[in-house]
């Protein structure tokens, strides 16, 4: 009888996760509906930007299928628009944060020693500060200060590629002190001294003989990451210091909501839900994942 390939044994031990396939599924829907946000706009006939005063707060129509807000502006589709911010910088932010914290984490833990100390001793003093408060400095600089080019300070995706830069800034750590972990672990088995005897390079046996095993903690530690940023940019665009308006993303759309609660509630509700199920999608992926790529269970 032939045996399953890898892949697929892993997808069967995934899919004996029933709320993580369902979270999954929820997932791919808020992508595709955020892919094709300009394409449902132009078939609704409505705008995501443009104000209309003399359109405000209109109750669901088959045009703005979720009403308006307080600038007549199409609740839907700025909903669809915000999940393209929220999707993007969670999974771009977590993608960079575990680049950045597996090369810390790898070269701390293989090397040990001198450099060892010192980037733990780097990690534990980013640990030890306050993140919010971290993030709210950083995300209120003033750019046009630090010498950047006008044409980058002005631009109008900015503030989305500083909340990505400065979330991942402060969030490799905890895949740093994984990482570091498992390696020091890795370094004194057979395969790695059996590596070091046929004359392989440090580099090589970091990247080619170490890291595959520590493939599926990173992956697991990465998707349970992505919720926590998001909810990171939503805090801080709900602060003003996040996306800025026009561009809608889900945290500043619960910003203008906060003070129209008692007049209508529903705009702080879709946002809010919709955070709330996109956070708890990726973590219980993270429970699916780490369940299908435990060792234990390859033999299930």
């Amino acid at each position: 009888m032939m045996q399953a390939s890898p892949s697929k044994l892993l997808w069967q031990r995934f899919k004996s996760h029933p709320i993580a396939i369902a979270s999954l599924g929820l997932l791919i829907t808020f992508a595709v509906f955020a892919i094709f946000a300009p394409l449902i706009e132009n078939i609704l006939d409505v705008s995501a930007t443009d104000v209309d005063l003399f359109n405000r707060f209109t109750s669901p129509s088959v045009n703005n299928i979720l009403g308006t807000d307080e600038l007549g502006r199409d609740i839907l589709v700025r909903l669809l628009y915000g999940a393209q911010i929220s999707l993007s910088v969670g999974i771009t932010a977590a993608l960079i944060a575990s680049f950045f914290g597996t090369i810390i984490g790898l070269a701390a833990g293989y090397t040990g020693g001198r450099l060892d100390a010192i980037l733990m001793r780097m990690t534990d003093g980013i640990i030890a500060l306050p993140l919010l408060p971290l993030l709210i400095v950083l995300a209120a600089l003033d750019l046009s200060k630090l010498g950047l080019p006008d044409t980058l300070v002005n631009s109008e995706n900015i503030s989305h590629y500083r909340i990505i830069l400065i979330v991942a800034l402060a969030g490799w750590t905890t895949t740093a002190r994984l990482v570091r972990g498992s390696t020091l672990s890795l370094r004194e088995r057979d395969f790695v001294l059996a590596a070091k005897a046929q004359g392989s390079s440090n580099f090589r046996i970091m990247f080619i003989h170490i890291l595959p095993n520590l493939a599926s903690s990173i992956i697991v530690a990465t998707t349970l990451s992505v919720g926590n940023i998001i909810l990171l940019e939503s805090v801080l665009s709900f602060l003003g210091l996040g996306i800025q308006p026009p561009t809608p993303s889900w945290g500043n759309m619960l910003t203008n909501a906060q003070e129209l609660i008692w007049d209508s509630p529903v705009m702080a509700f879709y946002p809010g839900i919709l955070i709330f199920l996109t956070v708890i999608a990726f973590n219980f992926i993270g429970d699916g994942l780490q369940n299908a790529l435990n060792p234990r269970n390859r033999n299930n």
